[in-house]
């Protein structure tokens, strides 16, 4: 099964760039505008990378990211941050965020890191399987 993303970001711009530059390489992605809709698509489909902006009305990106590690402990999650707000990215990865990228993103360096991201999700899968 190849790579699954859910994007999460508030800006409808940014979404449906990051929706278009996946769907153009095959990559299965689904858009979310908000943290409470992202975790109400992740009850009912599965994802493998969740791709999360921080900085988002309502629900914020930190809640967001612990109520997945809490209900989906296997999805990958890479943390959107702007503002040079490299604190929220790492604070992020200690929360258990596979990586963080900072806006503007590199489509490159993001892809790079879903991949990657994917590469874990599928390692600890097997794991728990023969754990």
């Amino acid at each position: 099964m190849g790579l699954r993303v859910l994007a999460v970001d508030d800006e409808a711009d940014f979404i449906e760039t990051l929706v278009k530059r996946f769907t153009y390489r095959q990559i299965p992605v689904t858009a979310a505008a908000s943290g409470a809709q992202a975790l109400e698509l992740m009850e009912s489909q599965d994802f493998d990378v969740v791709i999360l902006d921080m900085r988002m009305p309502g629900m914020d990106g930190m809640t967001v990211l612990r109520e997945i590690k809490k209900r989906h402990p296997l999805v990958e999650v890479i943390i959107l941050t702007g503002h040079a707000s490299v604190e929220a990215g790492m604070e992020g990865m200690s929360l258990g965020a596979y990586d963080y990228v900072l806006k503007p993103v590199d489509f490159g360096e993001l892809l790079g890191k879903a991949r990657k991201a994917h590469e874990r999700k599928k390692l600890n899968e097997a794991r728990t399987r023969e754990g």
